[in-house]
């Protein structure tokens, strides 16, 4: 058979199976991501049907993914916005930061995988997944909860991180020297700097230069122009999906709005063909050797977010039910943690590092979404159990809070998302 047909029955072979099981996750109220890692499995070596002639499209599909993916990211917020985060919020980023990537630090230097898979493995704990966690938010109704702006405000301040984090990545992949590194993280962040300044400043004019009435002049210059700067990033050893999120950022109002309307079918699509790449270049029969240590860091990492979670909430004057809602709900990691195991698994420099990472996402993907509905109760009800076996009587729902003498009594009454009171 032509390798052309042969290329046009592989790639339709596995763009169909992705819908099918998209709709297979949506009807279990669940994450597709996982599902999309275990189809690279089923097709990639070693698994039930390696894939041939659509191999080279799909690698070429996949880092339009990430470019998507980050573009998308930078959609979501204004340049005022990251700045304003940045300014109130750092504390809880730098708890997060400490409390989570640290884990995956312990773990590759306790495994003697080096340094270099150190920070790799440091950034895929450290990273929550903004996708899951806004589908969570969203599926729960707590979009209007009082502890809603704090998750959102660590997300951001995760993303924002990534235009360091992954230059400093990059470069170490690549192997380039002490000077060389300084050099390319220099250049990153003198890129990341100008280009926030450039959109507080001129935001509106250049979201008025791209901005058109016609969707597909619209779609054609935002997708050129993302993946051409995302290419230049690409060269300068920057990282495309640096280029991509700060092109996101740049753009603001209608612009920004028209964009993300025309490209999320697109993202959608080179999203799931990633993880499937992904999944691809991971070898089924690696993955139980590394099942037990893949556990135990989400296991460690899941109570760390909670930790995180509850700690910024508390910060932010959030009381009893909604910290830990916070900290449940920041628990699922997906598909920035993917992205980041993915430069590491090209670059070759640990080959156990991707069936770990696979088995970890797999994991706290799932995870994820129980831990954000069922955090709470169980809290609450271990709380207790706890105060009943001391002899102090608890008030229903109510979790006493060492710190103020007067928090049992400001908790009975606590706002909910839709404004009312809710009586605990």
């Amino acid at each position: 058979m032509h390798s052309s047909a042969i290329f046009l029955i592989e790639f339709g072979a596995i763009i169909l199976g992705l819908g099918l099981l998209g709709r297979l996750a949506g009807r279990l109220q669940f994450s597709p991501i996982p599902l999309y890692l275990l189809a690279g499995l089923a097709f990639g070596e070693g698994g039930l049907l390696p894939l041939g002639a659509s191999e080279e499209f799909v690698a070429i599909g996949a880092e339009i993914g990430v470019v998507l993916l980050l573009l998308m990211l930078g959609l979501e917020y204004t340049a005022s916005d990251l700045v304003s985060n940045l300014k109130t919020q750092y504390p809880a980023g730098l708890v997060d930061m400490l409390l989570n990537a640290v884990p995956g630090a312990i773990l590759a230097l306790l495994l003697g995988w080096g340094p270099v898979a150190a920070v790799v493995l440091a950034g895929v704990t450290w990273i929550s997944s903004s996708g899951v966690i806004a589908k969570v938010l969203n599926d729960l109704g707590r979009l209007g909860n009082r502890e809603t702006p704090v998750i959102l405000s660590i997300l951001v301040l995760e993303d924002l991180a990534m235009a360091v984090y992954l230059p400093i990545v990059t470069a170490l992949l690549a192997g380039v020297g002490l000077a060389a590194g300084s050099v390319t993280l220099a250049v990153a962040l003198g890129v990341a700097g100008l280009v926030l300044f450039v959109a507080v400043r001129y935001g509106r004019v250049i979201s008025r230069f791209v901005s058109s009435d016609d969707a597909e002049k619209l779609l054609l210059v935002v997708l050129g122009l993302t993946l051409l700067v995302a290419g230049i990033a690409q060269q300068l050893q920057v990282s495309a999906a640096v280029g991509a999120f700060l092109v996101g950022i740049a753009l603001s109002g209608e612009a920004a709005e028209g964009a993300h309307n025309l490209l999320a079918p697109l993202r959608d699509l080179f999203a799931a063909v990633f993880f499937v790449f992904f999944g691809l270049h991971t070898d089924p029969q690696s993955i139980p050797p590394v099942i037990l240590p893949a556990f135990v860091l989400a296991v460690v990492t899941a109570l760390t977010k909670t930790a995180t979670g509850w700690w910024a909430a508390r910060r932010a004057g959030i009381l009893g039910k909604g910290r830990w809602r916070a900290g449940g709900t920041l628990v699922a990691r997906g598909e920035f943690s993917i992205v980041i195991a993915g430069l590491a698994v090209t670059a070759g420099i640990e080959p156990q590092l991707g069936p770990l990472a696979t088995s970890y996402v797999l994991i706290l993907v799932v995870l994820g979404p129980l831990a954000a509905r069922y955090t709470e109760p169980i809290a609450l009800r271990l709380t207790r159990k706890r105060s009943s076996a001391d002899g102090v009587p608890t008030p229903v729902g109510v979790t006493p809070d060492p710190a103020s003498a007067t928090a049992p009594a400001l908790e009975a009454l606590e706002p909910v998302e839709d404004g009312r009171t809710e009586r605990r």
